[in-house]
């Protein structure tokens, strides 16, 4: 499997690179990866990388998106908070990591029972993780389906709120960043929600989030 590079990642679309990651779930679940030699990719990346994707996710141990995408050294930037959340540092990285290294495609990658999402269900508050899960507070209230039990313990309650979330995350990402906001209307990249399973391996990807130019599943009202 040969590293990105200048050139392929130039004449990538957005469109291709979500495909890139579909397929490698598909390889993940189906414990088919490709032999990488990572120390040939650390060679062959040392003057420069061109990860074709960003994909914000969860610190969760098992969420490891060169794993889950069966990408390699130099493919992807991957940034990572507790409940995928955002702020100004995430979407800084986030914008150089589009509009200066050349990422094609950004997901935001939330995943089943997190703990971040159900120690906002509980309104926990410790420590610096108080100001970190009142970010994860609004998904909370615009959960509105569940009326009894709305606590960790109501297992559908917790995912529920952490598809919310997720929605919620691509649609600020959208309005508090407009370099990325310009890039995807431009179809210079794309974004897409999405929701991994930690029990079966599989990414879901939220169509109703995905905004890729010149396809029928852009949606012009996240942007």
């Amino acid at each position: 499997m040969r590293t990105h590079n200048k050139e392929s990642q130039s004449t990538m679309t957005p469109a291709m690179a979500m495909e890139i990651l579909k397929d490698g779930n598909k390889r993940f679940i189906s414990n088919l990866k490709f032999n990488r030699n990572l120390l040939q990719q650390v060679n062959e990346t040392r003057n420069g990388q061109w990860p074709f994707a960003t994909i914000l996710s969860c610190i969760d141990s098992r969420t490891s998106s060169e794993l889950i995408f069966d990408q390699g050294l130099g493919d992807i930037f991957s940034v990572r908070i507790a409940g995928n959340i955002i702020n100004e540092d995430i979407l800084g990285s986030m914008e150089f990591a589009c509009k200066i290294a050349g990422s094609k495609f950004i997901v935001v990658l939330g995943h089943t029972k997190c703990g971040a999402v159900k120690g906002a269900c509980d309104h926990v508050e410790m420590g610096n993780l108080t100001a970190l899960l009142s970010k994860l507070q609004p998904a909370v209230d615009a959960e509105t389906v569940t009326t009894g039990d709305r606590n960790s313990k109501n297992s559908e309650f917790v995912e529920n709120v952490a598809g919310i979330n997720v929605r919620r995350t691509v649609s600020e990402i959208l309005q508090r960043s407009s370099i990325l906001n310009e890039m995807i209307k431009g179809g210079e990249t794309g974004i897409c929600g999405a929701m991994y399973n930690v029990e079966t391996g599989v990414v879901d990807f939220f169509e109703d989030t995905m905004i890729i130019k010149n396809k029928k599943l852009s949606h012009e009202s996240f942007v």
